[in-house]
């Protein structure tokens, strides 16, 4: 189950087909939208810690397709690296850091909208998503591809952009803070469903690898014996 449905992804890909194909033609290198768009998240996420969230969530919503860009313009010039991937995983990470972070600056130090559960929950959202982030990466390294969850980086954007600039803190900020609920628990939900799916695969191929030794004919081993010494006479 995922909450952004992949016709949505795809539509939201062709939409910013003729954006991606500009940059290309230009000789604009990924790296390049890589670093502004991560530029402008946090930008972003500071407008939020200040207390205007109507406009943070407008400004990420229309800069957020820099989170995309990068990857498609590196496909389509030719210019993609593997360092290219560690720098975008990377700052997206400085990012999401931003985003939650900001948004617990502003549970923290608003007048009218503060509250300490809040922040707490926003800080537990943030930790949720660096997790999300890790297990995959880890389970990676392990080559296992563990992208799976309910809640993966283009949910995260949209669920941190589109209903504050839609709504702001219109209703008594309760819109904010059930979005800021929603964040922190489908991440620690995708957490465990990571580890889940790690656990299965894992315990699978080990099973495997004891059948396969359970059934391979037993090996008889012999010392190597030592060259007699010579001796007088031989």
């Amino acid at each position: 189950m995922k909450l952004l449905p992949d016709w949505v992804k795809n539509g939201y890909l062709h939409l910013i087909d003729p954006v991606a194909n500009w940059l290309v033609r230009r000789g604009v290198h990924p790296n390049t939208i890589t670093v502004f768009g991560t530029l402008c998240t946090a930008l972003g996420g500071v407008i939020y810690g200040m207390g205007h969230i109507r406009t943070g969530g407008w400004f990420l919503g229309i800069t957020a397709l820099f989170d995309v860009l990068d990857g498609t313009v590196a496909r389509r010039s030719g210019r993609s690296s593997t360092f290219g991937a560690f720098l975008d995983s990377t700052l997206d990470r400085l990012a999401d850091g931003f985003l939650l972070g900001g948004l617990a600056v502003f549970y923290a130090t608003s007048r009218p909208h503060g509250s300490v559960p809040l922040m707490i929950t926003a800080l537990l959202g943030l930790i949720g998503a660096f997790m999300t982030s890790y297990t995959r990466a880890r389970a990676e390294s392990l080559g296992i591809d563990a992208k799976v969850g309910l809640l993966q980086r283009p949910e995260r954007i949209v669920l941190l952009s589109a209903p504050q600039a839609l709504f702001g803190l219109v209703f008594g900020g309760w819109v904010l803070a059930i979005i800021t609920v929603i964040l922190t628990v489908t991440a620690w939900i995708t957490v465990v469903q990571r580890v889940a799916f790690v656990y299965a695969a894992t315990t699978r191929a080990d099973e495997a690898e004891a059948r396969t030794e359970s059934e391979a004919p037993p090996r008889f081993w012999s010392r190597s014996r030592s060259p007699r010494p010579l001796l007088k006479g031989d």
